[in-house]
């Protein structure tokens, strides 16, 4: 799967620059340009990275990234700041509101897709543990459970709420689960999910799978997500990243 990278920068000739960077390497790109676009692209599906002006109109890049570290759920999301400003003391109070690098404009595509490169190296890195996080739904790898984030009726989380609440998953739930959202938005069929989830040297009859993504949906019930978990008809399932 594509990783998705979110590019906030109010001038569109450096978006359309950097987006067309990034799918030469096969990334996806998304722009915004400005904080209300940022919210929105992060609203439809979270990116794997944001590559973050600095000097936005209205709220500056700076405090998006406050505001990103603050939040559950873009709390781990890697980000790059771009900007113009190269004093050591800038660069200090980029790292300190929680960015991972920095990358001084005029910048080269070349060394820009270096710098994601190594940045999204190293999260994988701190999350081969088996964590993963997709919209509302984490997996903690090491704990092996699953949490998830409830919503009320009109997609905000209720009033009083707790941000996540741990999921009942069983075991082939959880391995089930946890293939769907490390390989979203892709159909598969009954019998390569069993290869990858049962194991190609076990037997297994496909209507099994069926058996095993109606508990998967009934898990997800009490945090709203079980649309997430799709079937494609005449194909196999899918798992949404948007749903």
């Amino acid at each position: 799967m594509q990783k998705r990278i979110l590019i906030v920068d109010d001038e569109p000739a450096i978006r359309d620059m950097v987006a067309f960077a990034l799918r030469k390497e096969d990334y996806a790109p998304v722009q915004a340009g400005d904080a209300a676009q940022a919210r929105a692209a992060i609203a439809e599906r979270l990116p794997d990275l944001i590559l973050l002006d600095w000097m936005l109109p209205g709220t500056s890049g700076l405090e998006l990234a406050r505001r990103w570290r603050r939040d559950e759920l873009t709390r781990d999301i890697p980000i790059i700041m771009l900007t113009a400003r190269g004093e050591e003391n800038d660069r200090v109070g980029g790292l300190e509101a929680g960015v991972d690098d920095y990358v001084v404009k005029p910048f080269s595509a070349r060394e820009l897709l270096a710098r994601i490169r190594a940045v999204l190296r190293r999260s994988r890195e701190d999350e081969a543990d088996g964590s993963v996080r997709v919209g509302r739904l984490r997996i903690d790898g090491v704990a092996q459970r699953v949490f998830g984030q409830p919503v009320d009726g009109t997609g905000a989380a209720p009033a009083g709420a707790i941000a996540e609440m741990p999921l009942g998953l069983g075991p082939t739930e959880y391995r089930l689960l946890h293939f769907f959202m490390t390989h979203a938005d892709r159909v598969y069929t009954r019998g390569q999910l069993l290869d990858h989830v049962w194991g190609g040297s076990v037997y297994v009859e496909e209507r099994t799978v069926d058996v095993h993504i109606r508990r998967l949906r009934k898990a997800l019930e009490p945090v709203g997500v079980d649309a997430m978990v799709q079937t494609v008809r005449g194909s196999g399932y899918r798992f949404s990243a948007t749903a």
